[in-house]
C-alpha cells in the first residue's frame, strides 16, 4: 500500500511539474493566446487600412475628382482663372519690403 501512495504521489508531482513548467504549461498557453488576441487586433487595423486603400483606388479609377484633389494638395496645382494665395504662418520681420504681387495665370496683364 505503501508503494501504491509513493506511485501516485511521484505520478501527481511529475503532472504538475508538466502543467506549470514544461513545454504545454499554462503559463505558456496564456501568453500565446496574449499573442492571439494581438494578432487579431493587429489584423483588424491592417484590414480596416486595406478596405480604406480599396475604396481610394476605386474613387481613383472611376473619379475625377480624387484626381484634380490629389493634384491640388500634393502638387500645387490650379485652375486657370484662380487666384492663389499663400498664407505665412508669420509675418516678416519689421523693415522688410511688401511682396510682390503676381497677377494670376491668363488675367492678360
Amino acid at each position: 500500500m505503501r508503494w501504491v501512495v509513493l506511485l501516485l504521489t511521484v505520478l501527481l508531482a511529475g503532472l504538475q511539474y508538466r502543467l506549470w513548467v514544461g513545454d504545454d504549461s499554462l503559463p505558456h498557453a496564456w501568453a500565446l493566446k496574449a499573442r492571439l488576441e494581438a494578432q487579431k487586433e493587429e489584423n483588424e487595423r491592417l484590414a480596416q487600412r486595406n478596405r480604406t486603400l480599396e475604396a481610394e483606388v476605386i474613387d481613383l479609377k472611376t473619379g475625377l475628382d480624387a484626381i484634380e484633389e490629389r493634384a491640388r494638395s500634393e502638387l500645387g496645382l490650379i485652375r486657370k482663372g484662380e487666384t492663389f494665395y499663400q498664407v505665412l504662418e508669420s509675418p516678416p520681420p519689421v523693415g522688410t519690403p511688401a511682396p510682390l504681387v503676381v497677377p494670376p495665370v491668363g488675367s492678360g496683364q
